[in-house]
């Protein structure tokens, strides 16, 4: 793995890089912008059609292999991976309604679609681990803020397709096999893990509260122009659809003012802000590559960031935890194994025998479940209502879905820290109140 960097400023610099890599992890959500042209220019059935959404599916939601290996491997490789992954199988699709090729196999076409969208799940997996790292205070937060932005890749890509693209769906898979690749190259070296940013204070709500504000800017912006378009056909490559993707692009740039504010205006960190900073226990590599100084040894009793922040709070207060702190300052030999709490690292094999695991995937299949059959179907529902032109449909259907994504984000960060204070309160008040 790379070298991890230090300081305030690189967490937020990996966050603003990794909203691209979302965006780009949205590929899979373009179906319905190409899925007419698969009827029209190769000729397959409702049946057919309809599998090959199966495919799109199964790529972009197997995720297995990535979640193995992003221990194993860097970001950038994992990122290296999606975009080969996208360049393949878009590539296959789109030699094919281009016809640049003769009309390739069914099968081969489906097998390409679903390398291709497991793209996705390679650059989800890549930049979520490690910005959930990075900020190890705050992962309901992150995990809110770039599923959000992958929910509006969507809109994004259908404000490429209608303002540069001319609503042409070989173009468009030929955007996929291209861009998205060069785009993920371009932001390999940004995401990188980086020494956890553990510093709660006012100023990084402010900041998280900004890049979700200028989030929920880009949601409604995109819904305005698209309507818009939709009505006074805008999109053929006059002045208005230019300003129209300049300013989207300003937007999706926002987070990245972060940094920009932090290069310009550094504030000043005290020696002993420097000294807290310490590793999340959910990166096993990062403990190995961040070297512990010797010298300043925290007192025994002290509790760690990431054990205050991580663990304590989602699980109650452990009383042998207190016995086995005591016999070791008592000079006491102890050596102690459990099992990973909720909220810690656990292994594959760790999370299939808990009931929480099971409970998630339930939820997933069936919540996403349904999302993904509108999805598939958005084309022929929307043809079915008279409307011929999808990207519309698309773009609402996209800001729902961002807004349940960061709202699920913003929620779940509210309750945790609830119950973290109540815990680290009711752990204090029974470690030092006899």
């Amino acid at each position: 793995m790379g070298s991890v960097k230090a300081g305030t400023r690189p967490p937020w610099v990996g966050l603003g890089a990794a909203v691209w890599v979302q965006i780009a992890a949205g590929n899979a959500y373009n179906f319905p912008l190409y899925s007419h042209s698969l009827k029209s220019v190769l000729g397959f059935s409702q049946s057919q059609l309809t599998m090959i959404a199966v495919a799109s599916d199964i790529g972009e939601n197997m995720g297995i292999l990535p979640g193995l290996v992003c221990n194993r491997f860097p970001p950038w490789l994992m990122l290296l991976i999606g975009g080969l992954s996208c360049f393949l199988g878009y590539g296959v699709m789109w030699l094919s309604v281009s016809r640049t090729v003769q009309p390739l196999p069914y099968w081969l076409l489906w097998f390409a679609l679903c390398i291709a969208t497991n793209s996705s799940a390679w650059f989800s997996t890549a930049v979520l681990v490690t910005n959930m790292r990075n900020f190890p205070l705050s992962r309901g937060t992150v995990a809110g803020i770039l599923k959000g932005y992958g929910g509006l890749s969507a809109a994004v890509f259908t404000e490429v397709y209608s303002t540069v693209l001319h609503h042409s769906s070989a173009d468009l898979l030929l955007f996929l096999t291209l861009g998205v690749p060069i785009l993920c190259l371009l932001m390999m070296y940004f995401i990188k893990p980086c020494v956890p940013y553990t510093e709660e204070s006012s100023s990084a709500h402010r900041n998280f509260v900004f890049t979700q504000a200028a989030s929920v800017v880009l949601g409604f912006y995109l819904l305005i122009t698209t309507a818009l378009g939709d009505v006074f056909s805008v999109g053929d490559g006059n002045v208005t659809s230019i300003v129209y993707l300049g300013v989207m692009v300003f937007l999706l740039m926002a987070p990245l003012a972060i940094p920009l504010k932090m290069t310009f205006y550094p504030v000043s960190v005290t020696a002993q802000q420097q000294k807290s900073i310490t590793p999340s226990d959910s990166s096993e590599q990062l403990r190995q590559e961040i070297p512990i100084e010797d010298d300043n040894t925290e007192p025994l009793l002290t509790p760690s960031v990431s054990t205050t922040s991580l663990g304590s709070f989602r699980e109650p207060y452990d009383m042998s935890d207190v016995n086995m702190l005591l016999a070791v300052g008592e000079g006491a030999a102890v050596k102690k194994k459990r099992r990973p709490r909720r909220g810690e690292d656990f292994t594959f094999t760790e999370a299939l025998c808990k009931a929480d695991f099971w409970l998630l995937f339930f939820v997933y299949f069936v919540g996403v479940g349904s999302g993904v059959t509108v999805l598939n179907n958005l084309a022929q529902i929307g043809i079915a209502q008279g409307v011929d032109d999808t990207t519309i449909l698309l773009s609402i259907f996209s800001f729902c879905n961002f807004v349940g994504r960061l709202g699920g984000g913003v929620v779940s960060e509210y309750f945790v820290r609830s119950k973290r204070d109540k815990s680290n309160a009711i752990a204090t008040h029974t470690f030092f109140g006899s």
